[in-house]
């Protein structure tokens, strides 16, 4: 027998949720093939089976909270010989009996074969009434059903297909959306937020474009990316903003840990951090934030890589978008918001011409920071977005 426990999760994660298994008790599961799914105050990650067999026991169901080490399934290693040397069963012989005429089964009455997935708020499905749903775009637990038991008949779905739905549909937050308001109620709790937006130039981007929006090994340059380089480098004239408030103590960071907030369709968002981010040149930040977007699309993220940030960047969230105001995240004390870059009309030595803006902003924490300092800090980051060597960076 092999006891799967839960492993460690990255520095400081001392527990994790079980949110869901892929496998039930009784099936074959092969080594390294995923087995369960946690969730951390950080991170969700798919955790593989540290051994092939049949899965005998699970100990700790989805919603559970359980500690790094501890035992949340049993897997048999024994069983699997046993399973693939089984014999398979003989089919019977043909029976000389007339087959016999399938009853029909009472209308609203869901089929004996459907499966665990066809029911919705403990009410089973029929495939048909499933379909009319999904066709009609109306979602089950909307549909008060009148069949037995409060099971939606074909006749409830078609009438709500119909007429639309007839109830409001309660939906629960994902896990990452429960996480996600918790930490940032925490914070508009604690923290009296200031926030100050400057328009700057940014014909550093037109230069961008003209050199070709890519490291010359290849990796792509946002404007993300360059407004952060200017954020870092000015964070070293402006220590205040780069520091964390514990008690009536300000902290400050010798090291700028780089937070990048980044969404997650229906999950909240996450914010990856570039640790030691002081420094960089425009092409190392590059690459450091090109590796963090690739592994959180491949579900690779460590705890480790979501920890330890000192100030965060937040990009515009649209291409339409001309401001947001993000919140602190703590124990933080600023935020800098990116909006989007917009072509606008211009006055040049007097001449109307087309150029590029966008706006900056930044969330503050007003116990340790005021809105003259915030836009100074502002103003910096534009002088040093606007006087980047593109040509040696890149």
């Amino acid at each position: 027998m092999v006891e799967v426990t839960l492993p460690s999760l990255g520095e400081s994660v001392t527990e994790g949720t079980i949110t869901q298994w892929f496998k039930r008790v009784g099936d074959l599961v092969a080594r390294d093939e995923p087995l369960f799914e946690v969730s951390t105050d950080k991170v969700d990650s798919e955790m593989p089976s540290p051994a092939a067999g049949v899965l005998t026991e699970i100990l700790a169901g989805e919603g559970d909270t359980v500690m790094t080490g501890s035992r949340v399934a049993v897997i048999d290693e024994t069983q699997t010989a046993a399973v693939a040397a089984s014999p398979a069963p003989a089919e019977p012989a043909p029976s000389p009996a007339p087959a016999p005429v399938a009853e029909a089964a009472p209308v609203g009455r869901a089929p004996a074969t459907l499966r665990p997935d066809e029911a919705v708020g403990g009410v089973v499905l029929s495939p048909v009434v499933r379909r009319i749903l999904a066709d009609g775009g109306v979602a089950p637990s909307s549909v008060a059903g009148t069949g037995p038991g409060g099971t939606i008949t074909r006749r409830d779905a078609e009438r709500a297909v119909a007429l639309g739905p007839t109830e409001e549909a309660s939906v629960a937050l994902s896990h990452g959306q429960r996480r996600m308001g918790q930490h940032l109620a925490f914070s508009a709790q604690v923290c009296p937020q200031g926030f100050v937006a400057l328009e700057v130039d940014g014909s550093v981007f037109a230069r961008l474009d003209a050199l070709g929006r890519t490291t010359r090994e290849g990796v792509a340059v946002s404007d993300e990316t360059l407004v952060a380089l200017a954020a870092v480098r000015a964070l070293g004239e402006f220590e205040f903003l780069n520091a964390s408030l514990v008690g009536d103590r300000l902290v400050l960071h010798r090291s700028v840990n780089l937070g990048l907030v980044r969404p997650l369709a229906d999950e909240g968002m996450l914010v990856p951090v570039v640790h030691a981010a002081a420094g960089l040149t425009l092409r190392a930040l590059a690459h450091r934030i090109s590796d963090l977007d690739e592994r959180l699309g491949a579900r690779e993220l460590t705890a480790d890589d979501l920890m330890g940030g000192t100030f965060t960047v937040a990009a515009a969230p649209s291409p339409h978008a001309l401001l947001t105001q993000p919140i602190v995240i703590q124990p933080e004390v600023a935020a800098l918001s990116i909006g989007a870059v917009r072509e606008v009309p211009v006055v040049v030595d007097g001449t109307l011409a087309v150029g590029r803006r966008l706006v900056l902003g930044l969330s503050f924490d007003h116990r340790v920071c005021e809105s003259t300092a915030a836009a100074r800090y502002l103003e910096r980051v534009a002088e040093l977005l606007g006087g980047l060597d593109l040509e040696s960076e890149r």
